[in-house]
């Protein structure tokens, strides 16, 4: 669905976007991550064709985005951070005049306005002017727009802006409805968000790719996998250096003690966790807990762009 290489765009002496390589399939939900000013929107918008890149190449649904980006723009959804709306016009006429640039056909128009509205909460406001709606429910208007012509392809650039919360359960359920047969490619600041919606996590930093894949994956490059949390109820004063020296352990880090009581973060190969239950058997030491965690996408995050982002 979407291949592009070497995207460079420059802003005068600022570089914005350098060398980005991104490969997206045709279904499915990618997360598109970074810290403000790293390149996100950029690269949005000039797979969109809403920005001309300085180097390098985009092929959107089959279409070159330079040589052919109107074919482009019929077939992806985009939701731009801020939607672009018109205060004096309805809800009504500007869905249908969005239809209709979108080349809906006029015979099917009316009916694509409003399955788009009903599926973002919107029935009943096709008489109210967009100047005189809350973010949220411009927000909506935002979204419906972009699903309007049903098209392959949505880039959404945070959908959920300004929503409240159960406007955020509403829109998350239709991100996931959509990508059942098309592809979404969501940016969002809510790590929450992507961790419970998307199959796929792309970070940019400073203009370039950082990371690409699943969490678990990220996180096992970064190294920030997945490690267990060791709880003694007392142990010899040399119990990390102990812990250490099993061959399953690649790690220890003493974590804050409480009197006798000693906690610990392990991180090592299959079988670690057997492999410390013998030792604290062996070595008489009482267990309170040994539990296996999942390494977060905010600490694969962290781990990737920098604790100063």
């Amino acid at each position: 669905m979407i291949e592009a290489r070497g995207l460079t765009k420059r802003f005068g002496s600022i570089v914005a976007v350098q060398g980005v390589d991104l490969s997206v399939g045709a279904r499915g939900i990618v997360g598109f991550l970074g810290p403000n000013g790293a390149g996100k929107t950029t690269t949005m918008r000039m797979l969109t064709g809403f920005l001309p890149m300085n180097e390098g190449s985009a092929v959107v649904c089959g279409f070159d985005v330079f040589e052919d980006p109107l074919a482009v723009k019929a077939r992806v959804g985009y939701l731009p951070e801020t939607p672009p709306l018109y205060p004096e016009l309805s809800v009504g006429e500007y869905l249908t005049f969005t239809a209709e640039i979108r080349g809906v056909p006029r015979a099917v128009r009316l009916a694509r306005v409003g399955d788009a509205m009903e599926r973002v909460g919107l029935r009943g406001f096709e008489r109210r002017l967009l100047g005189s709606l809350s973010k949220g429910y411009r927000q909506r208007v935002g979204l419906a727009q972009a699903i309007v012509h049903d098209p392959p392809l949505l880039i959404l650039d945070e959908p959920t802006s300004g929503l409240d919360p159960a406007q955020l359960v509403g829109v998350r359920a239709l991100v996931k409805e959509l990508a059942a047969d098309r592809v979404v490619v969501l940016s969002t600041h809510i790590l929450q968000e992507v961790d419970a919606l998307c199959d796929r996590v792309v970070i940019i930093h400073r203009g370039r790719i950082v990371g690409d894949g699943t969490v678990t994956a990220l996180a096992d490059a970064a190294g920030a996998g997945a490690w267990t949390e060791l709880v003694l109820a007392s142990a010899d004063n040399d119990a990390a250096g102990r812990l250490a020296g099993l061959p399953e352990i690649t790690s220890v880090e003493a974590l804050a003690s409480d009197g006798a009581r000693k906690r610990y973060r392990l991180r090592g190969g299959p079988g670690h966790a057997v492999a410390v239950s013998a030792l604290a058997a062996a070595r008489g030491w009482p267990i309170e807990a040994l539990v296996p965690h999942r390494a977060s996408l905010e600490e694969v995050f962290l781990a990737l762009v920098g604790s100063e982002s």
